[in-house]
């Protein structure tokens, strides 16, 4: 069965990416957010760069917060944002 999801980026993540947002293909094996930051690692230095440092980014699942270990389950969207503060 094939399964996809749109990961949207935003801020510095969108920024040093180049792009807002791709349709990326979801694997065998691939079950939670932790596991489509690996797959997204290898796909370059970037990439890597980016995800290197968890720690400093936030993600949701159809727009309800998420962490690295949630399951994607059937979800359609993945954000991937750094920690918003308030002024």
């Amino acid at each position: 069965m094939d399964r996809s999801i749109n990961i949207i980026y935003f801020a510095w993540v969108r920024e040093r990416l180049g792009i807002d947002q791709e349709q990326v293909e979801l694997g065998d094996g691939i079950e939670t957010i932790g596991d489509i930051l690996t797959m997204l690692v290898d796909r370059g230095a970037a990439y890597a760069e980016i995800f290197a440092a968890v720690e400093k980014l936030r993600f949701a699942l159809d727009q309800d917060y998420g962490l690295l270990t949630s399951l994607i389950g059937s979800a359609k969207e993945l954000a991937i944002f750094p920690p918003v503060t308030g002024g």
